[in-house]
C-alpha cells in the first residue's frame, strides 16, 4: 500500500504548484496599474538674501517619488501598481502646448507644480474635463473662490487658511494690536488681505499698517532703515507680508520696539517645516533625507500627499478608474494620515485639503492649528481658511 502512495503525494504536490502557478497569473493579469502625472515647469532661481540659502530645483519631485514607492507597499497586497510620470516644461517653454502632447489622453490623475494662472489654463482645456488635478503648488484664494474649478483640488494651505492660523495663536496669546507691514509684489498684497480678513475674523486690531518700499544703498544701512520705519504707536506683534523674502528677515531684532514677527518671515504658518516630529513625522523626515540628500520643503509634502491621496483612494474603492476614485475622495469616508495629527480630507465646496496648519520658528515647532478651542459644528479643521458659507465657489456646496 505505501508504493502506492509516495506517487499519489508527487502527483497532488503537481497540482498544487500547477494551481499556483495559474492563480499566480490570474492575479498578474488582474493587476490594477494607476498612471500618474507629475507636470511642471522649470523656475528661475529667484534673488536671495543669502547665498547660504540653496536654490533647490527639485522641490516637489522627490515628494512624489517617495509617495508612489509607499503607494506599491501597499500595492504588493491589494493588486495594484503605481507609476509616476514626471514632466518638466522649460523656462520658456509652453505650458499649454506640452500638456496636450504629453498628458492628454494618457492619465486620469496629473500632480501640477504650476504658477495659478497656468494652473487655471490647463484645467480649462477640453481634455482636462476627463482628469483630476492636484494642484501642489498654489496658496491663492482666488483658485479655490470665484476663480475654482471642478477637477482641481487644491492641497497647500490657502493663504487664508495660513493668516487664520496665526490669527487664532495670536488670539491665544493675547496679542491684539498689529503693525502690518506690506511688500510692494502682488503676492504680498494678497497676503495681506489675507491677513486683514483673518484680523477681522478672530477681533485682531491693525493699529498700524505701512508699505515697504525702501531700497539699500551705501548711504543707507538695514538696522538705519528699519529702526526709523517702525518707529509708530505701541503694538503688540509686527505682521510682515513678504513671499518673496526681500526684506521680511531684515525686521526681526531691528524695529523700533522690542516686538515678536509673524506673518512671512518669524513665525510662519506653512503645511509642513523641517522641525516637526509628531504623529509619525520623524519617520518620514528621515526617509526623505535618505532619499533626497536634503530636508522635506512643504512642496515636497503636497506632492507627497497628492500621490498618497491617489493611493489611498484606489485601495480604499478597489479600482484604477477615474470615477470610483474620485467618488470615494469626494466621499465623508476618505480620511488621510498626513503625519498632523487629525486625518486630512477634501472640502466638497472648494476642492481644498483640509489639514492642520503648523505654526514655526526658524528652528522649532512652536504651535500647530487649529489651535485648542476654536470650535465648528462639523471639524475644528474648517475654523481654517474659507467655510462654505463664506465660500465663492460655484462648484457642488453639499
Amino acid at each position: 500500500m505505501t508504493r502506492f502512495i509516495k506517487p499519489i503525494i508527487l502527483i497532488i504536490r503537481f497540482l498544487l504548484v500547477i494551481q499556483i502557478i495559474s492563480s499566480g497569473a490570474v492575479y498578474a493579469k488582474a493587476r490594477q496599474t494607476i498612471n500618474i502625472a507629475y507636470f511642471t515647469q522649470e523656475q528661475n532661481a529667484p534673488p536671495v538674501l543669502s547665498n547660504l540659502d540653496p536654490f533647490i530645483k527639485d522641490k516637489g519631485i522627490m515628494g512624489a517619488e517617495l509617495a508612489v514607492n509607499d503607494n506599491n507597499t501597499t500595492g504588493e497586497f491589494t493588486g495594484q501598481q503605481f507609476v509616476l510620470k514626471k514632466m518638466i516644461v522649460p523656462v520658456d517653454g509652453d505650458v499649454a502646448a506640452s500638456f496636450a502632447q504629453n498628458i492628454a489622453g494618457k492619465f486620469s490623475f496629473v500632480v501640477t507644480a504650476l504658477s495659478a494662472e497656468n494652473t487655471n489654463k490647463i484645467a480649462d482645456m477640453a481634455v482636462a474635463g476627463q482628469m483630476l488635478l492636484f494642484d501642489a503648488a498654489t496658496i491663492d484664494d482666488a483658485l479655490r473662490n470665484e476663480q475654482c474649478r471642478n477637477n482641481v483640488l487644491h492641497i497647500l494651505p490657502s493663504r487664508a487658511m495660513r493668516a487664520d492660523a496665526l490669527a487664532q495663536y495670536m488670539m491665544k496669546k493675547r496679542w491684539t494690536k498689529w503693525f502690518l507691514v506690506v511688500g510692494a509684489a502682488s503676492e504680498d498684497r494678497l497676503f495681506a488681505d489675507a491677513l486683514r480678513r483673518a484680523a477681522k475674523r478672530f477681533g485682531m486690531k491693525i493699529v498700524e499698517e505701512k508699505v515697504w518700499e525702501h531700497t539699500y544703498d551705501a548711504r543707507r544701512t538695514v538696522q538705519s532703515d528699519v529702526a526709523v520705519f517702525t518707529q509708530v504707536d505701541d503694538y503688540d506683534v509686527l505682521v510682515v507680508a513678504d513671499e518673496q523674502g526681500q526684506f521680511g528677515e531684515y525686521l526681526d531684532y531691528r524695529t523700533w520696539l522690542p516686538r515678536p514677527v509673524i506673518g512671512t518671515q518669524g513665525l510662519v504658518a506653512s503645511a509642513w517645516h523641517w522641525t516637526h516630529e509628531q504623529w509619525g513625522a520623524t519617520q518620514i523626515q528621515n526617509r526623505f533625507r535618505e532619499q533626497a540628500g536634503r530636508s522635506m520643503q512643504e512642496q515636497d509634502y503636497a506632492a507627497y500627499i497628492a500621490v498618497r491621496a491617489i493611493g489611498e483612494a484606489a485601495t480604499r474603492s478597489k479600482s484604477n478608474e477615474l470615477a470610483a476614485i474620485k467618488d470615494y475622495m469626494s466621499s465623508d469616508a476618505f480620511a488621510l494620515q498626513g503625519y498632523k495629527g487629525n486625518p486630512l480630507s477634501f472640502r466638497s465646496w472648494d476642492g481644498q485639503l483640509r489639514q492642520p496648519v503648523l505654526l514655526a520658528a526658524p528652528r522649532s515647532l512652536v504651535a500647530v492649528a487649529p489651535i485648542e478651542g476654536f470650535l465648528h459644528p462639523k471639524t475644528e479643521l474648517d475654523t481654517l481658511g474659507q467655510d462654505l458659507p463664506e465660500s465663492q465657489c460655484k462648484r457642488d456646496k453639499q
